[in-house]
């Protein structure tokens, strides 16, 4: 089987378009509607890369990358935000708590599988 992708995203059709493109370019995916349910699917299993949203009910992006960067086994996963929000500020939030990328939403497909490419390699 191909590398395992965590998709975090409160919205369905956003979670099902990246989790189709993800299975569409042979990843596995697993998806999770809030930074908690995402924490509690992680529960010891192999994540290669997480692809979370910022704005989220219960936990979000943010709380969510702090909570991953807390477990040993998760503590250099590669954590991409997508997201509508581009300010700086939320950026430099993103990459203090953990984030390794930010892409932009509406996100295009390939641009999506371009980054996790360059960063699952």
């Amino acid at each position: 089987m191909g590398k395992c992708i965590m998709t975090v995203d409160d919205s369905a059709s956003v979670r099902q378009m990246v989790s189709f493109t993800l299975k569409g370019a042979g990843y596995e995916v697993v998806e999770a509607c809030d930074g908690s349910d995402a924490l509690a699917k992680l529960n010891g299993k192999t994540i290669n890369m997480i692809i979370t949203d910022l704005n989220m009910p219960n936990l979000d992006g943010i709380g969510l990358i702090k909570g991953v960067r807390g477990h040993a086994s998760y503590k250099f996963i590669p954590i991409i935000m997508l997201t509508t929000e581009s300010q700086d500020s939320k950026k430099q939030e993103g990459k203090s708590a953990g984030a390794t990328g930010w892409i932009v939403k509406p996100f295009k497909p390939e641009q999506l599988l371009a980054v996790i490419k360059r960063v699952l390699g």
